[in-house]
């Protein structure tokens, strides 16, 4: 079960003006689920985009991509689950652009103003004729407050759906945000397995918009891992559809830092909320890294110790081996790192100092620590004045039962 996590109600998910969201069960893979789904967005919206950095990226990635810097108005989303439409080469494209045009006919607009998602298995086709046939049904129930159904139409391995909501006031207007996510395994930096969409109605102009998502992604969905693996379809949207009635917020407003801080919220909850889904997930890890010269060897650390099956596997059978945590800092890759010099704290339990052990720390104090399900690492590396944060979870015997089974 997900650590602490529950798919949002509803009525929590506020509607944005100038977005519906719509889904059908178009037995993409598997019979009886939702499997499709559709986001019409009002015209003269703005979008934009971050996507994975691996070199096998999926047919949708490159087509969102193109349609992006076309910058043709983006009216529509289109999302299936089941087929990864990666590794599938020219076919894979004409595919996607056949699910493109589909929709696009059914809307009235252009095909290059629909961006295609798909999230499942890679190197399989994408049964496109299936998608096509769902499209009808997905526009017949386009909603406002369809955001939960959205969140389960996504899903793949995910247990629970995922999603959040913010309001806030901008210019004397109410401004609202709203997101949902999916992911569960093959979790990690540039971006994860994991496809989000966050849509708000404030109004923004294209270049804020584009420094928000850098901003955001880079405090969330950048600081997540579950099994150390980069996807071929991981891709993040966020929308403005600029209807909240307020003065543009450009780089340099008042309110910009109020709007991206609240995306950036959304965007953490979301992220988090995919590492506590985390596939056969029973602990949820935070891994802090203080005291570093620069962030980038913060971020080293804290990867080493997130990404270790030794530390992982440990955290799942609540074993304080905190050696293997040594061991990872040790190898991380700070050449002229003084191992002396660190502190290692297990919540706020002082673990090792002057290169080994505590004094003070007895092994019942860390052993009580890794029996909760919520568990903070912290690593102090006193040789400089930044920081980095990292949520993992643990391994479990479910993480490989669900991986061999997954195309089952």
């Amino acid at each position: 079960m997900p650590v602490k996590l529950s798919a949002p109600l509803a009525s929590a998910l506020l509607p944005v003006k100038g977005v519906e969201l719509g889904f059908a069960q178009a037995h993409v893979r598997k019979p009886n689920r939702k499997d499709v789904l559709v986001i019409k967005l009002v015209e003269n919206s703005r979008v934009a985009g971050v996507f994975t950095q691996n070199r096998f990226c999926a047919a949708p990635v490159i087509l969102c991509k193109e349609f992006l810097s076309q910058k043709a108005g983006i009216r529509a989303l289109l999302v299936n689950t089941g087929c990864a439409n990666a590794g599938t080469g020219e076919d894979g494209l004409n595919r996607a652009k056949q699910s493109c045009h589909a929709l696009a006919e059914l809307l009235n607009i252009q095909p290059n103003q629909v961006l295609p998602f798909s999230t499942g298995v890679i190197l399989e086709p994408l049964p496109v004729d299936k998608v096509i046939a769902g499209l009808p049904a997905a526009i017949e129930n386009l909603k406002a407050d369809n955001w939960l159904n959205a969140a389960e139409s996504i899903m793949t391995t995910d247990i629970v759906a995922k999603g959040t909501s913010r309001q806030i006031q901008l210019g004397g207007k109410t401004v609202t945000v709203t997101g949902i996510s999916k992911g569960s395994g093959m979790i990690h930096p540039n971006m994860a397995t994991m496809l989000g969409y966050v849509a708000t109605d404030a109004v923004i102009s294209q270049p804020a918009l584009e420094a928000m998502i850098r901003y955001a992604v880079n405090k969330s969905f950048n600081c997540i891992t579950v099994d150390g693996d980069t996807s071929t379809n991981d891709s993040l949207i966020l929308v403005a559809t600029n209807q909240a009635g307020h003065a543009e917020i450009t780089e340099n407003s008042p309110d910009f830092i109020t709007l991206r801080d609240a995306l950036t919220d959304v965007a953490i909850e979301l992220a988090q909320a995919i590492v506590r889904d985390g596939e056969g997930a029973t602990k949820f890890m935070t891994v802090t890294v203080e005291g570093g010269k620069n962030e980038e060897e913060c971020r080293k650390v804290a990867y080493a110790i997130a990404h270790s099956p030794l530390i992982k596997t440990a955290f799942f059978a609540s074993d304080p081996n905190l050696g293997r945590i040594l061991a990872a800092i040790g190898y991380a890759g700070i050449d002229d790192l003084d191992v002396n010099t660190l502190q290692l704290y297990l919540g706020d339990v002082l673990v090792a100092e002057k290169g080994g052990r505590a004094s003070s720390y007895v092994e019942a104090q860390g052993a009580a620590i890794m029996k909760e399900p919520d568990i903070l690492v912290r690593v102090v590396l006193n040789r400089g004045a930044h920081a980095a944060t990292v949520w993992t979870c643990d391994f479990s015997y479910d993480y490989v039962k669900i991986n061999a089974d997954y195309r089952s």
